[in-house]
């Protein structure tokens, strides 16, 4: 294969490079299957992505090679790809704003994809509004795995659902899980956040040899971390049917609760993570299960 080669892809031309490079060398997955994937995805992915700033982690030389964050569109961006100057609160390097990369079609995906950039994460708030999702991190301290993150998102969705909240489960693509929530966008990321925080409390409270809602690392092992703090409006969450650095390329992927139920009592998705082509199956049979994340939902109840 040559190591250059133009396309078209939605009538932007890309040069598109090293397309048989293995980036996850456990699978013999490649470069031109990364770029495959996302292409095939998007059409599920990119209504997520829309009018979000854009957090890329890139794997130049595959999952094993070392990676860099990388916030700020890069200096050879195509003139084409949209860009938003933004605030940065808690850069790392004292930067007042960033020119963030938004991914808003097709040919901008496919860009990042010949990039290496294998993850994508976004906030839970739009560009110039309030957040708009809602979203709770379940990590599982060892030895709890992801069949105790399954059984607390159960627990997590009833108490919601007691103030009018709906939830929408994902795996992380890795160990744990997390429960998105579409919310007004009427409300900062502090009140967000802080109701987050709450529900946690009562929950840890409730259910105390199984979930921790602090965030000290020595009060988790055997029990489930609900991360509130992912409401934080600098931090940001691995969006859904992104990839994952991972010894296969495993995906970020939405469940039906039905799924959840299983996993709580010990069966799949407990055993392990679900692989790119294993996702693209599962939306061509399902369809995108988040899909009622991007519909909007109710204002959070405050104290």
């Amino acid at each position: 294969m040559p190591e250059r080669f133009r396309v078209d892809v939605e009538g932007r031309a890309l040069d598109l490079s090293n397309l048989d490079k293995v980036l996850y060398p456990d699978a013999g997955f490649t470069k031109g299957e990364v770029i495959d994937y996302y292409t095939r995805i998007a059409p599920v992915l990119l209504p997520h992505l829309a009018d979000r700033p854009l957090t890329r982690i890139r794997f130049p030389n595959g999952v094993t090679g070392g990676s860099f964050f990388e916030k700020n569109a890069p200096a050879a961006t195509p003139g084409w790809v949209r860009t938003e100057t933004l605030p940065a609160p808690g850069s790392s390097k004292g930067r007042e704003t960033i020119d963030y990369v938004v991914a808003d079609d097709l040919p901008t995906l496919v860009w990042l994809a010949n990039l290496a950039a294998l993850e994508l994460h976004t906030p839970q708030w739009k560009i110039g509004q309030h957040p708009d999702v809602m979203v709770v991190d379940l990590d599982p301290g060892p030895p709890a795995a992801l069949r105790h993150c399954c059984q607390v998102a159960l627990l997590m969705r009833d108490r919601l659902a007691d103030d009018g909240i709906s939830s929408y489960p994902k795996t992380s693509g890795k160990k744990g899980m997390q429960l998105c929530c579409p919310v007004a966008g009427t409300q900062s990321a502090d009140v967000v956040s802080d109701y987050a925080k709450r529900i946690a409390q009562e929950l840890e409270q409730a259910h105390p040899k199984l979930i921790v809602s602090k965030m000290a690392k020595n009060l988790r092992p055997g029990k489930v971390f609900i991360d509130w703090s992912q409401n934080n409006a600098a931090k940001t969450t691995v969006s859904p049917y992104s990839l994952r650095a991972q010894s296969v390329p495993s995906v970020s992927t939405p469940l039906a609760w039905d799924e959840v139920e299983a996993g709580a009592a010990g069966r799949r998705p407990a055993s392990k993570p679900y692989p790119a082509g294993e996702v693209l199956r599962r939306v061509e049979k399902q369809g995108d299960l988040l899909a009622p994340l991007l519909d909007g939902g109710p204002e959070l109840p405050t104290p």
